[in-house]
């Protein structure tokens, strides 16, 4: 069982890069069309809900964690962080968007993808664990 959900947990994760990728096309200058920024944004929510899913399972799954350790609620915190700043980036992508709201939206899309590495770095060290 716990192999399964690892897999599933670090599958979802790599959805979450893809919206990185997606999302990075466009703020470094890509035309933005509808349906690549639709795939950014399911790749998000399949990997936003997959990771806290089945990492808060495997933190009840596993007996050398518990869901309040530090690194587990940073995640969680982290989390919620790239999930809030990835909708704000979302507003400046739209085929309306000024040079202003894509400016902002860069922004947001830079500060999200921090957090994710920053996600995947307390995800690897495990500090406190």
């Amino acid at each position: 069982m716990y192999d399964t959900l690892l897999v599933l947990h670090i599958l979802t994760a790599a959805a979450l890069f893809g919206t990185i990728a997606v999302f990075s096309a466009y703020a470094l200058g890509s035309p933005a069309g509808a349906r690549v920024l639709m795939v950014g944004n399911v790749l998000w929510t399949i990997g936003g809900l997959g990771t806290i899913v089945f990492g808060v399972w495997l933190a009840l799954y596993v007996d050398d964690y518990e869901i309040w350790d530090g690194w587990i609620i940073g995640a969680i915190v982290l989390w919620a962080i790239a999930t809030e700043l990835g909708r704000r980036a979302q507003v400046g992508f739209t085929e309306g968007a000024d040079d202003r709201d894509r400016s902002r939206a860069s922004l947001m899309h830079w500060l999200r993808s921090a957090v994710v590495v920053g996600l995947l770095v307390l995800m690897i060290y495990k500090p406190g664990a």
